[in-house]
């Protein structure tokens, strides 16, 4: 079953086709590239901040400073992030509206998107503000934000052709994860990390041939999901023991997790709309 918009909604097949020949597609239509560049520096404006906030709350980072600081001065970068990818995303959507209506990853990146703005502006801005504590609607939040996450990870994995753009967020996690952990849990999971991508290369080009695409795939899916298993493993074992002795606890550590990967995973998604 396709998950592209003009299958999930044709009735607006007709306003969609007419949207680049009307304000303000016409207009930016001239000026696309422009309006692009504009997208993805918001992109790197709120992935960056996002970023430095979320380690902040995992424990790692930023931590000469209390996460309230690091709140107080990445909160106007995180606005100004999503209020420049909405409004840059918006223009060069309408100029480009008959493409997007017909991709699966775009239907993924706007689910994406409601996951992102629901764990940002429901967990990560409020919980940081309050030092790593997290509240009762941040809790609510948090569960609605991962059950979006989780339809829009579905929906990018379902996403002919584009689906390969979850290495990106596989990637991100495992470096992320490198980073985070600590000392013995560090060097296991590393070691592990190490094994299972020099495990791959060998499987994908010298177990099976280059062109063996029958092979090729589920090995490569198999170690997508070992992949994920390793990341997830080493970062709640991190979270868990480091939890006793900080401030926020794991649960507020794997949810800083999540809202870091659910803005790769949004962008993975945009930059594979060129393969639907």
């Amino acid at each position: 079953m396709s998950l592209a918009a003009q299958d999930l909604i044709p009735q607006l097949a007709g306003w969609v086709g007419n949207l680049d020949d009307v304000f303000p597609g016409k207009q930016v239509k001239p000026y696309f590239a422009q309006w692009e560049v504009a997208h993805i520096l918001s992109l790197i404006v709120l992935g960056g901040s996002s970023i430095l906030l979320n380690l902040r709350l995992m424990g790692v980072g930023i931590t000469d400073e209390p996460t309230s600081e690091v709140h107080r001065n990445l909160r106007g970068w995180i606005w100004i992030g999503v209020l420049g990818m909405l409004v840059t995303g918006l223009m060069i959507g309408s100029a480009n509206a008959e493409r997007l209506y017909t991709s699966e990853a775009f239907t993924a990146k706007m689910v994406g998107l409601v996951a992102g703005i629901i764990l940002t502006f429901g967990v990560t801005l409020p919980t940081a503000k309050a030092d790593g504590v997290m509240n009762g609607g941040s809790r609510v939040a948090s569960v609605a934000g991962l059950a979006v996450f989780a339809l829009a990870l579905w929906v990018f994995l379902s996403a002919k052709l584009s689906n390969p753009g979850l290495w990106h967020v596989i990637t991100a996690g495992a470096l992320v994860a490198l980073y985070a952990t600590r000392k013995t849990i560090r060097i296991v999971y590393g070691a592990l990390l190490a094994a299972l991508v020099i495990a791959q290369q060998y499987v994908t080009h010298v177990v099976y041939k280059f062109d063996d695409y029958a092979s090729l795939d589920p090995a490569n899916k198999a170690f997508a999901w070992a992949f994920v298993a390793l990341v997830l493993g080493a970062f709640t074992v991190q979270a868990v023991t480091s939890g006793r002795a900080e401030r926020g606890g794991a649960f507020v550590r794997l949810m800083a997790l999540a809202a870091l990967l659910v803005w790769v995973m949004t962008a993975a998604a945009g930059r594979w709309l060129a393969f639907a």
